[in-house]
């Protein structure tokens, strides 16, 4: 059975093509996550106590590397050096239909001779969300973009009704634009749920988070 690293943000995208990834037949290996320097995930603004209880819970190795956005690349390729010493020579992304992410992607696999998979890969957005919530998984929103959303949403439960409250406002129903991000807490391939308290706010590049705590 072919291996594979999922590059995870903690957030449902990620989370959803690492269930396709399993019930396509492929062996999960390890969660790469990219860090600051004061370990938190550099996408979604999560603590690696979060990120290590999501590792727990999937019965999946978290690996992570600090970075600062200036050398990403190229500390997201070592990364996949140390993964395919390992025996891993396939990545996972949650990437839904952004040209751009996909070339990236795809790139920085090539460079190790890795394989990249999208499983949700020009799928409906908003389908897709509907579907991540039926086949009940659980997430909280952590982030928005305050250009485009309230902080009222920081906290919520992602569900069909605030996805259609979502499209009625004129926000992308997944969240692909950077809209806003989640934690993920529960699931199907989770093995326990996650116990969270959300936290402070702050502010940072016009993005807004609430800290996620383990409890």
């Amino acid at each position: 059975m072919d291996s594979f690293f999922c590059s995870w943000s903690g957030g449902k995208d990620s989370c959803f093509a690492l269930y396709y990834a399993i019930n396509n037949g492929l062996e999960p290996g390890k969660l790469l996550t990219m860090m600051t320097d004061d370990k938190i995930s550099r996408s979604h603004g999560l603590t690696i106590e979060v990120l290590k209880s999501q590792a727990a819970s999937l019965n999946i190795p978290l690996i992570t590397c600090p970075t600062t956005w200036d050398n990403y690349e190229e500390n997201f390729i070592n990364m996949l050096k140390h993964i395919k010493k390992e025996g891993i020579h396939n990545g996972v992304f949650g990437d839904i239909d952004i040209q751009e992410h996909r070339e990236w992607v795809t790139g920085v696999c090539s460079k190790v001779n890795m394989k990249a998979f999208l499983p949700l890969w020009n799928r409906s957005r908003k389908e897709l969300v509907e579907d991540f919530i039926n086949k009940g998984f659980k997430a909280i929103i952590v982030a928005i973009n305050e250009k485009v959303m309230g902080r009222e949403y920081l906290g919520k439960v992602l569900s069909e009704k605030l996805v259609n409250k979502f499209i009625e406002i004129g926000i992308d129903p997944s969240g692909e634009n950077g809209e806003y991000h989640t934690v993920v807490i529960d699931g199907p391939i989770f093995t326990f749920p996650l116990n969270i308290e959300m936290g402070n706010i702050v502010s940072h590049n016009g993005y807004c988070f609430q800290k996620a705590s383990i409890t």
